[in-house]
């Protein structure tokens, strides 16, 4: 199985903090265009499956080719050949390590991480596409190697810390509760399809059936047969989004660095507000396109066409050096756009704050009734039923 051993390739500093860290990864397709997917929390480097398929034309890992080459004709090549994908297990999930610090983990330690598969695959330049969580890695990634990057695409992201909270209302609410209450395979598989798509995808019917209730079964076999994620791994990977923050600085160097950016979001995506990826796209600019699509969280999987053809049309992009100005999306502003853009933007920061401080709020009270049923378990007296002599 191929691993990485990450403090092989990095500094003195890092190879001593990272000793002993393995990072699981594979390799799909062959060719000179390489890209580098970091998956988000809690998934695992084959949640990136259609991806992987619509841009190297097979799904089978270049370390299984003994079975033969299955690449579907016409998928995988571009204007200058072939096209290799690397995907891998975050830090604290799948395959890799599982360090028991939650300090160990963080976005910028992750995207080192990242940095040293690059290294361990020689692999120079590299389109760079990350997934939510693996979206604020990749930003860490691109404003600390920024002359290795050939573009970039942020899928369902957020800039990290209480932008990680969905919007209140009733739906998040419900799905909130569910998720605190849910302790069969069945109860988590209800949730986790709410939460990952939108309602009338889940809605639609293929064939006889809904598509809620075939990707329920799939879903439940899933959780059933895999390894759940470790505590330490879970708990260390929220952290790592909490603690996520991109200095002005670096969005600044990723802005000026000259190569491509898409940011690609669902509309309907209950876990990051497609405001908080507006806002950063805007940041950006002007080398920044928007791609919103009817979705969810995971509308890699919601509308793969769509988002496969957008991750081509950003490596054709960069590969055609298409100019910024014909590559950008954005209506151009004037002066008092701008202004109105800066008054909305601190407002909407204003309200994500107290929208975090009521879901602060929420989360106590859940707490307090949680341990409040517990302690009242415990004074309720036993019953004594007859006795038997």
């Amino acid at each position: 199985m191929p691993f990485c051993d990450v403090g092989i390739t990095q500094s003195n500093v890092d190879a001593a903090l990272n000793n002993g860290i393995q990072i699981f990864y594979r390799t799909y397709g062959h060719g000179p265009t390489k890209v580098l997917l970091i998956i988000g929390l809690a998934g695992t480097h084959d949640s990136w499956d259609p991806q992987i398929k619509g841009l190297t034309g097979t799904d089978r890992p270049n370390d299984d080719e003994s079975m033969g080459f299955d690449r579907e004709p016409g998928v995988g090549q571009n204007e200058v050949g072939g096209i290799e994908v690397c995907a891998f297990d975050n830090r604290g999930m799948g395959r890799s390590s599982v360090p028991t610090k939650k300090s160990d983990y963080t976005t910028r330690i992750m995207a080192k991480d990242a940095i040293a598969l690059l290294d361990h695959l020689r692999w120079k330049k590299a389109h760079v596409f990350g997934h939510s969580m693996g979206a604020m890695i990749a930003c860490k990634l691109v404003a600390m190697v920024p002359d290795r990057i050939l573009s970039l695409a942020l899928l369902n992201v957020t800039g990290g810390g209480f932008e990680c909270f969905p919007k209140l209302d009733r739906k998040t609410l419900s799905i909130a509760i569910r998720f605190l209450k849910a302790k069969t395979p069945e109860q988590r598989a209800a949730v986790d399809l709410d939460t990952h798509y939108s309602e009338e995808y889940l809605e639609e019917y293929v064939g006889s059936n809904t598509r809620r209730a075939i990707l329920y079964q799939e879903y439940v076999k899933g959780i059933t047969t895999s390894v759940m994620q470790a505590n330490y791994g879970f708990d260390g990977q929220i952290n790592a989004c909490w603690t996520h923050k991109m200095a002005q600085t670096e969005t600044e160097l990723i802005r000026s660095s000259g190569f491509h950016v898409s940011v690609i979001h669902g509309r309907q995506d209950v876990i990051a507000e497609i405001n908080h990826a507006r806002r950063l796209a805007e940041k950006l600019q002007p080398v920044a396109r928007m791609v919103e699509l009817h979705g969810g969280h995971l509308v890699s999987h919601e509308r793969k066409e769509e988002v496969n053809q957008a991750l081509l049309d950003l490596i054709k992009a960069s590969e055609m050096k298409m100019s910024l100005h014909d590559w950008n999306n954005f209506p151009k502003k004037s002066s008092g756009g701008s202004s109105r853009t800066i008054i909305e933007g601190e407002t909407n920061i204003i309200l994500v704050k107290l929208h975090f401080y009521l879901l602060y709020l929420f989360s106590l009270f859940m707490m307090v009734i949680k341990y409040g049923r517990s302690a009242l378990q415990r004074l309720k007296p036993a019953r004594i039923g007859a006795s038997l002599t």
